[in-house]
């Protein structure tokens, strides 16, 4: 369609795996070691964000350490300032930009710089830079020195999980974004109908039970999640996407708080993160790039969700 926002593939697809193995693309080389590997994030990015829970969720803050971008980001992509609370510098290779960083393991690379980046400090390249993909290793390659009885992935409900993953990712995730950055009416309406059809069903489904997939969380929900947390203080008005806001849902805003509160999740969430980056760095939607106070979102409010059986 017209004006529909696409989004870039990711360039880098190989795999760490407990033995080193080649995973399901790339090459292999890259076993799983405490301290080998490194994460590049923005915490205002919801992909970097997926990283980060599934890294606080498995234990594996000491063995993975992070570098974490400025926030505001200009046109040429990801800074490595370290003026802004949080934002901690290239703690590896000292560059400025995470674009250096891109062009050291691929010289004159031309593709879009994102993040996360899984880097091995080892080898000084980057493994991958899908974060779908990097929630899977983390999830199952560093089980000998994190959380290896948690499984956000398990066999019997892959299927299931990758069936509303797909739906979310394009409806949800990256429908916010299509509706965001549509450049025409026609492309913005389909986008922002999609989105909330898609929230609409959402909301049915967790009054009905507690999880996407029944009883306990699995990576479905911490992906629909980092959308979710911000979506009433960016998506709803800088990105137009404004029929109702989280909190008018009463089951996905206390499925949210619900996330947002269990055990280390709160500490993956910098709201001055997110709102500064999309406020100020996409001045082509606010060209005045002010960040805006509100809006006040109490997620430590108690969620009441425990009655739900799945």
């Amino acid at each position: 369609m017209q004006g529909e926002f696409v989004r870039s593939e990711s360039s880098f697809r190989s795999w760490v795996t407990a033995d080193g193995a080649p995973g399901p693309t790339g090459e292999g080389g890259f076993p799983a070691e405490p301290g080998r590997y490194h994460l590049y994030v923005s915490y205002a990015c919801p992909w970097a964000h997926r990283t980060l829970i599934v890294r606080a969720l498995k234990g594996l803050e000491d063995g993975i350490r992070v570098s974490v971008v400025h926030p505001v980001m200009p046109p040429e992509s990801w800074t490595f300032r370290d003026d802004y609370p949080g934002a901690t510098g290239d703690r590896v290779e000292g560059f400025k930009t995470l674009g250096e960083l891109y062009r050291q393991v691929e010289p004159g690379f031309s593709g879009l710089v994102t993040v996360p980046v899984l880097y091995d400090t080892r080898r000084r390249t980057i493994v991958n830079n899908e974060s779908s993909e990097i929630i899977r290793m983390l999830n199952r390659a560093f089980d000998a020195w994190g959380r290896g009885d948690l499984d956000l992935y398990p066999e019997p409900l892959r299927a299931e999980i990758d069936a509303i993953n797909a739906e979310v990712y394009e409806k949800v995730n990256n429908g916010v974004y299509r509706a965001g950055f549509a450049t025409t009416q026609a492309a913005y309406e389909a986008a922002f109908d999609a989105l909330f059809e898609m929230l609409d069903a959402l909301e049915a489904r967790l009054a009905r039970q507690r999880y996407l997939m029944g009883i306990r969380p699995t990576e479905a929900d911490w992906r629909l999640f980092t959308t979710l947390v911000r979506f009433d203080a960016v998506y709803y008005g800088h990105f137009k996407c404004n029929r109702r806001r989280l909190i008018d849902y009463p089951s996905l805003w206390a499925y949210t708080r619900e996330l947002y509160q269990m055990p280390g999740i709160a500490g993956t969430v910098h709201m001055d993160h997110i709102k500064t980056h999309y406020y100020a760095s996409h001045r082509h939607i606010n060209p005045t790039g002010i960040v805006p106070k509100g809006p006040e979102l109490d997620f430590t409010a108690p969620h009441e969700r425990a009655h739900q059986s799945g």
